[in-house]
């Protein structure tokens, strides 16, 4: 199926749901990944039960029928001697090792990645930080996956995704180049409700009328404290960050300002790297890290309030 362009991961027994972001926060639980066909027949066969054979199994217009009927000859689990490429991760690898140095990104939305990152670590962070919700074309991503291991220093755009090789790291942000050319309108925010915003942040007010839409093209109209809070980021980063705006024309305001917005992308890589292995860990700390005091997690760091109050007051 990956031969004929698909991007289906590896199936585990124990994974994230592949829908996003309605998904997000429930985990799927596979029992009988380890059953054969035979097996599970024998075995209804001895309780007196019946079954329904799917007649698309059989059809060859499905992928999956052309896969089973060329790989089921090699012995039912179809794995003998083929070769795995894209995907998630199995829980022998740990691929977040190659995902910084510290237990967790900083939960900014973006994350530097090791060269000697495996291919399925490198689709599970492009797809993470660009928001989507399909890994990248096989092809597609050997290509960039050669390219990071040769050690070129380049730039290179895949899956909403940017990412940027030099020397031995490389940074993946969301790329603020799409939200450009490809515009959506303001995504208007109910009070009270957490709303998913491009897929990577999770946004929450309080008052109506607010709306968030990307910093790129609106961060000159930002205010001296917020534009001083995108400075400590990465160039390329900045534009992906949500601001707000409201409906009666005040100048937009980045998220965290006037409700809650955080980041989505760190705690779905760390479910895509197996990193969590248990429902308890979701929206929590990961095994072990402490938790922190974000750049958009609605409460000041010390800078930041250090910064406002020498501004002065503001106008709301």
């Amino acid at each position: 199926m990956r031969a004929e362009g698909s991007t289906l991961g590896r199936l585990r027994d124990w994974a994230p749901s592949p829908a996003w972001p309605e998904g997000r926060g429930l985990m799927l639980l596979r029992p009988m990944l380890g059953a054969g066909r035979a097996e599970v027949r024998d075995w209804l066969a001895g309780q007196g039960a019946d079954w329904i054979d799917d007649p698309a199994n059989e059809d060859p217009k499905h992928a999956r029928s052309r896969a089973r009927a060329a790989l089921l000859p090699l012995g039912g689990g179809g794995s003998h001697g083929q070769p795995t490429t894209g995907g998630a991760l199995s829980r022998l690898d740990d691929g977040f090792a190659a995902v910084r140095s510290g237990p967790l990104p900083s939960g900014e939305g973006f994350v530097h990645l090791d060269r000697r990152a495996d291919a399925r670590t490198l689709a599970a962070a492009l797809v993470c930080v660009g928001g989507g919700d399909r890994l990248p074309r096989g092809d597609r991503l050997d290509a960039l996956h050669a390219r990071l291991a040769g050690g070129e220093d380049f730039t290179a755009t895949l899956c909403g995704a940017r990412i940027q090789a030099a020397g031995d790291q490389s940074l993946v942000t969301r790329e603020a180049g799409e939200l450009i050319r490809r515009p959506r309108p303001p995504l208007p925010l109910p009070p009270g409700v957490g709303t998913v915003w491009d897929g990577r942040w999770a946004l929450t007010v309080e008052a109506p009328g607010w709306s968030a839409v990307p910093a790129a093209g609106r961060m000159a109209a930002l205010s001296g404290a917020d534009r001083a809070v995108l400075r400590g980021l990465p160039p390329p980063a900045r534009g992906t960050l949500p601001v707000l705006i409201r409906n009666d024309g005040t100048a937009p305001v980045l998220a965290g300002r006037v409700g809650m917005a955080r980041s989505l992308v760190e705690e779905r890589l760390a479910l895509a790297l197996d990193r969590m292995t248990h429902e308890r860990d979701l929206g929590g700390a990961i095994h072990g890290a402490s938790s922190r005091n974000h750049l958009f997690s609605g409460a000041e760091t010390t800078e930041q309030r250090a910064l406002r109050r020498s501004e002065g007051p503001r106008r709301e």
